[in-house]
């Protein structure tokens, strides 16, 4: 009985109950658009906040280098030999300086690691090495001669007088000069014992192979694809570095962006190269549970003193350009806006179907004229306010989606501007982070192209609200059919 008057009051209310459907799926189809692009700026934030710290790092741990000594410029020092009487002998100098923070001891890695609510702890090195090399160019020293003319008595009686004649003037360097060119590069020490975290953990190998965790001090090295390209370099061929050479046996491919950092060595082997035994610039870890981050932030800082925590939400906050000011419109105005069109949705269709019941009056008086009860008669409101109100969710999953592979489709062009500081500590400490001391604060510029995926979760969010909109539609058209009474159905016949 109930599904048979169902029907048959929808159908004669087709108008109605469309528009109440209608406001209903625009207010849904908001929301799904609003919530899958916001969905499409957080992926399109952790695509580059991964290009900086690596895929799976929930934060970094790292030390603030400490201002130069008064002995020491904090800058790399070249000497070269100007003597040699060959202007074809080419000099070359290599000079390697940690990059980043300041060096942390290996020891430091086991402490963070055995912190509560840490899964990994990985420790990288990260170097600039600054090549120089070229030749010098004798000048050749040429003489001249000329008369010099008297220069007449000097002084009074006894004094000397000058002499005139020949005088040979001092001799004239022409000619000669340097030659010389400067290559700087990045170089990463890689725990090859744990991939999962650190520096070559947001590439992946797309020629040769990575390192193996018995090469923790192997002469072998991987670089980075636009290095490679850019220095003629191939699997099997001989890379230099500071009189060391090492075989490449891999090319790196970032699996988001251009990765900073050219080469990667065993994490060992780049220690030999800086001097620096048992030192590592940023220990990437890895939280046992995602929202636990906060508190494991809390802990490292509490026990292991003078460092610097860094996660990936105070990295996201150095993020600026288009894609910031798009996410900050998203999550704030887009969220807003939504809850207000939803809201109105909400108020439109539950005035419509009061006001439906009110031109029903004849109808509900005699109903229950006939004997039906009040909860019947709401039962019967209700029902057709959530059949009005799936209707929209469908129409409004519809027009979402729709939406949502609209924006996909376009992929607009988001830019994001990612601050790096010289030195400093945190993320942007470790590859790809500030430089090396002295070196200013900069940025870096990323293209990122904007989807809007759609997850199960929106969808379910759509039908629940679809659902609160029947009932609240219902719940109030109920009430209003509940108070009426076989008389009122009378005086309107009259």
């Amino acid at each position: 009985m109930f599904g048979i008057y169902l029907k048959r009051e929808l159908g004669r209310r087709k108008k109605a109950a469309l528009v109440i459907a209608l406001g209903l799926a625009l207010g849904i189809a908001l929301v799904i658009t609003v919530n899958s692009v916001s969905a499409g700026m957080t992926q399109a934030q952790d695509k580059v906040l991964k290009s900086l710290y690596g895929l799976g790092t929930d934060m970094t741990v790292t030390k603030t280098r400490s201002a130069p000594t008064s002995g020491s410029s904090g800058r790399p020092n070249f000497q070269f030999d100007a003597s040699s009487n060959d202007s074809d002998d080419t000099q070359s100098s290599d000079r390697v300086m940690t990059q980043g923070g300041q060096a942390l001891a290996s020891s430091v890695v086991t402490k963070v690691s055995k912190q509560q609510g840490v899964a990994t702890a990985v420790g990288a090195l990260t170097l600039n090495v600054t090549k120089v090399d070229g030749s010098f160019t004798q000048g050749k020293a040429q003489s001249s001669s000329g008369n010099s003319g008297n220069s007449g008595n000097q002084g009074g009686p006894g004094g000397g007088s000058g002499s005139g004649g020949n005088s040979t003037a001092a001799p004239q360097v022409q000619g000669g000069g340097a030659n010389f060119d400067v290559n700087s590069y990045s170089v990463a020490g890689v725990d090859v014992t744990d991939q999962t975290l650190g520096p070559l953990a947001g590439s992946k190998i797309t020629t040769g192979k990575t390192f193996t965790a018995t090469q923790t001090n192997a002469k072998v090295a991987v670089v980075s694809k636009s290095y490679a390209k850019e220095n003629s370099l191939k699997v099997g061929k001989t890379l230099t570095i500071s009189g060391t050479k090492y075989t490449v046996i891999g090319i790196a491919t970032p699996d988001s962006s251009e990765s900073t950092t050219d080469v990667y060595l065993p994490l060992k082997q780049a220690q030999t190269l800086a001097d620096a035994k048992n030192k590592v610039t940023t220990i990437y870890v890895k939280a046992t549970d995602s929202k636990q981050i906060d508190s494991v932030k809390s802990a490292i800082q509490k026990n292991i003193s003078g460092t610097t925590v860094t996660t990936s939400a105070d990295l996201a906050e150095t993020v600026s350009g288009s894609l910031s000011t798009a996410s900050n419109l998203a999550t704030s105005v887009g969220k807003w806006l939504s809850i207000a069109v939803l809201v109105a949705a909400f108020l439109v269709a539950a005035l419509l179907t009061s006001s439906a019941v009110s031109r029903r009056v004849r109808e509900f008086g005699t109903l229950k004229a006939l004997g039906w009860p009040s909860r019947r008669v709401t039962r019967q409101v209700v029902g057709e306010s959530m059949v009005n109100g799936l209707l929209g969710g469908a129409l409004g999953i519809g027009l979402g989606l729709a939406a949502a592979y609209a924006v996909t489709m376009i992929s607009p062009k988001l830019t994001a501007q990612l601050g790096n500081t010289g030195g400093g500590g945190g993320m942007g400490g470790g590859p790809g982070g500030g430089g090396g001391p002295g070196q200013q604060a900069s940025q870096n510029t990323m293209e990122i192209a904007l989807s809007a995926p759609v997850s199960m979760t929106t969808i379910a969010l759509a039908v629940g609200l679809a659902v609160t909109g029947g009932l609240i539609a219902g719940a109030m058209g109920g009430w209003r059919a509940s108070r009426m009474r076989p008389a009122d159905a009378l005086r309107s016949v009259s």
